[in-house]
């Protein structure tokens, strides 16, 4: 493999542990053993490209995104003009990040018309398990609702909790509101 075995296994260590992976955890993931992955994050040894693609697996990536050929300086910008958009005339929203391989999370600006949600109170969560959510107020008034429960936020409030839960945002106001939303996809709760 042309990759610095000591780069590589730093990178894989950097990924298991940023999913709260044990090594065993990995290696029931990747079918790769525990002390092998030990060895490869080390940097003790280098990995056969089958080994490698089971790893990347195992961390729900691509070989070559595991190996970053996909990459260059580890820099992405994201001009106004390119944001991927959604929503419809009463919930715009807009992606701020890129759509990067194995990026664990999603920055997202959303307006609210006034008396707009951004689902149906019975609308099942769009959010993987173990998903973490923190919604910032802009501007305007949103109601947070979730699990029977309803908080009322003005600008520069802020909720945190968990985006696998049925949950939607409202504008009770007279006004358009906004928001920014942060999802850490698919952490493990502690």
């Amino acid at each position: 493999m042309s990759v610095n075995g000591h780069v590589f296994g730093t990178r894989i260590k950097r990924l298991r542990e940023a999913m709260d992976l044990s090594l065993r955890d990995l290696a029931e993931r990747s079918g790769v053993s525990a002390p092998m992955l030990s060895q490869v994050e080390r940097g003790e040894t280098s990995p056969t490209l089958s080994v490698a693609e089971r790893i990347a697996g195992g961390l729900e990536l691509s070989l070559s995104q595991l190996l970053r050929l996909d990459e260059t300086d580890g820099v992405s910008v994201v001009r106004a003009s390119e944001r991927r958009r959604g929503g419809g005339p009463r919930h715009r929203y807009e992606v701020l990040t890129p759509p990067l391989p194995g990026l664990r999370a999603e920055v997202s600006l959303h307006s609210l018309a006034a008396g707009a949600s951004t689902a149906e109170p019975d609308d099942p969560p769009m959010h993987e398990p173990g998903s973490r959510e923190t919604a910032v107020v802009v501007d305007g008034q949103v109601r947070f609702v979730c699990g029977g429960r309803a908080d009322d936020l003005a600008s520069g409030d802020s909720v945190t909790f968990d985006a696998d839960l049925p949950h939607h945002f409202e504008n009770p106001g007279p006004d358009e509101a906004s928001f920014y939303a942060v999802v850490a996809a698919g952490l493990r709760r502690s």
